[in-house]
C-alpha cells in the first residue's frame, strides 16, 4: 500500500474515539445480559452500538473517496481508478446484506 492508502491523522485519532465509546458499550452490553437485564433494553443498546459502528464506518469511506479515490483520479492510471471503484463496490455490496 501506498501513501495514499494511509488513513489521514485526524480521521484516525477520531475513529478510534469513537471506538473506544462502542469499546465501553460492548463491555456494557455484557454486563447488562450478566445482569439479566430487560431484553428490550439489552437490543436497544446492541442497537445504538451497530449505529455507532456505522458512523465510523462511513467516516472511514468519506475519507477514503475524499483521499485514496479521488488520487486514482487524478493519477490517470486506469487500473488503480477500476480497482479502487471494485473495492468501493464489494464494502459497498457487503454492507447490504
Amino acid at each position: 500500500m501506498g501513501y495514499m492508502d494511509d488513513m489521514r491523522d485526524e480521521i484516525k485519532s477520531s475513529c478510534q474515539k469513537r471506538l473506544k465509546r462502542i469499546e465501553g458499550q460492548v463491555r456494557g452490553l455484557s454486563a447488562m445480559i450478566e445482569a439479566d437485564r430487560y431484553c428490550i433494553d439489552v437490543v436497544t443498546q446492541i442497537a445504538a452500538a451497530r449505529a455507532a459502528l456505522r458512523r465510523v464506518e462511513e467516516e472511514i469511506l468519506r475519507d477514503h473517496v475524499a483521499h485514496c479515490v479521488e488520487h486514482a483520479i487524478r493519477s490517470g492510471d486506469k487500473a488503480d481508478q477500476r480497482q479502487k471503484i471494485a473495492e468501493l463496490m464489494d464494502v459497498v455490496s457487503r454492507a447490504d446484506r
